[in-house]
């Protein structure tokens, strides 16, 4: 039997750092299907199948999201704590991606129900050395929900 894998969420509003994240996701092995929201109003209708995603085959659920705190819109804060209080979405992993070290953030994250804070290093190869211990734990450690 052939395992599909599933698709990982990526809310990011720079496309700069999407570009940057799936590369460095791609050279640590990762093989999902990855699929971006650039803004928190967004994901929230991809995850819900609102607007655009209404179509469930356009916005397949994520094993896990990786989501940037500062969004235009409804910020990752908002959308974190909206879906941890979503009784079908709450299930999914979310892993903050952030520049952001501050402990008021971190502990904040934590506090909505976050499954893990990862720092985004502004250092290349420390970014991807951080995206490779990400790739390692969540999608060859873990054991992830399914759908």
């Amino acid at each position: 039997m052939i395992e599909t894998l599933q698709t990982v969420l990526i809310v990011e509003d720079s496309i700069e750092d999407y570009q940057l994240t799936v590369r460095a996701l791609e050279e640590a092995g990762l093989r999902n299907p990855l699929r971006r929201c650039g803004d928190g109003d967004e994901a929230l209708d991809f995850l819900r199948h609102r607007g655009a995603y209404r179509d469930p085959a356009s916005a397949p659920r994520p094993c896990a999201i990786l989501l940037d705190l500062n969004l235009p819109g409804t910020d990752g804060r908002g959308v974190l704590q909206e879906l941890k209080q979503d009784t079908d979405l709450r299930m999914i992993p979310v892993i903050i991606l952030s520049t952001s070290t501050d402990d008021r953030d971190v502990n904040d994250c934590y506090g909505s129900g976050a499954n893990s804070y990862v720092h985004k290093p502004v250092d290349l190869k420390a970014f991807f050395a951080a995206m490779q211990h990400l790739k390692d734990f969540w999608f060859e450690v873990a054991v992830l929900p399914r759908n």
